[in-house]
């Protein structure tokens, strides 16, 4: 049975769809069997930092009662399993965000984990995005107008039953007027699980449609990941020596 967790934040731009790619192919890299969703239909960005942009099925039409989520599963980097969210406009007009519940269930028991970029902010796709896991992971940056919202989604997720799992500070800077991570811990009432480094490596990344944990596994922030994703799963997770690989030690607008 999967663990469904979901990957939120108050705001838009705070990098959670770059933490959800990428923790979603460490996670298959490292040896489990990951699937990840794009949940954010409105505004999909997964498969562009993926570069699987224009696949024929999506989780809009899936959710419009016009393909089967089978249909919508496609293997990406690493091996990880890819569920898009589509960027037609057509498509986001049909589909329904209730049925996410449904179709998570169905995927329940095919994966061990099932990461779910969920829309950002408190509008109804998010909600119902929280509401379908498990669990979450709240991505922050270390600023207080990102904190003060992520705190809003933190009390609205645990309301609806899902369960913290801890925080990602992301973009970490280190300068002076950044949020410090106990202090990040102390106002959102949990832990710091990953401290990502703004690191010009993600940007380059996702310029060429490739997971950075992939493209450049030494990087500052591929390390953090990687780090993150070993201790969701449980395992302690090294970089080969020549970062070629890992050891497990335990057209962007498709015309439619």
């Amino acid at each position: 049975m999967a663990r469904v967790i979901a990957v939120a934040s108050g705001k838009g731009g705070t990098g959670k769809t770059t933490i959800s790619a990428n923790l979603g192919v460490a996670l298959a890299k490292i040896g489990k069997e990951t699937i990840v969703i794009d949940a954010d239909i409105t505004l999909a960005n997964l498969e562009l930092i993926l570069g699987m942009e224009g696949l024929p099925v999506t989780l809009q039409d899936v959710l419009a009662g016009e393909a089967d989520i089978s249909d919508a599963v496609y293997t990406g980097p690493a091996g990880v399993k890819i569920v898009p969210a589509g960027i037609s406009l057509e498509g986001l007009r049909k589909a329904n965000p209730d049925k996410l519940e449904e179709v998570l269930y169905s995927l329940l028991d095919i994966a061990e984990f099932i990461i779910m970029d969920a829309p950002a902010g408190l509008e109804k796709s998010a909600i119902v995005a929280l509401a379908s896991s498990d669990e979450f992971l709240l991505v922050v940056n270390p600023e207080i107008a990102s904190i003060t919202d992520a705190l809003k989604t933190k009390y609205v997720a645990e309301r609806l039953g899902s369960k913290m799992l801890g925080i990602v500070v992301n973009r970490v800077t280190k300068l002076s007027v950044e949020i410090a991570k106990k202090e990040i811990e102390a106002i959102l009432e949990g832990k710091v699980l990953a401290v990502v480094p703004e690191d010009p490596e993600v940007r380059k990344a996702a310029a060429f449609g490739q997971p950075v944990v992939l493209r450049n596994p030494k990087s500052p922030a591929s390390k953090a990941i990687y780090e993150l994703a070993g201790k969701i799963a449980g395992a302690d997770v090294k970089i080969e020596e020549g970062g070629k690989g890992f050891k497990r030690l335990l057209s962007i607008f498709k015309r439619r």
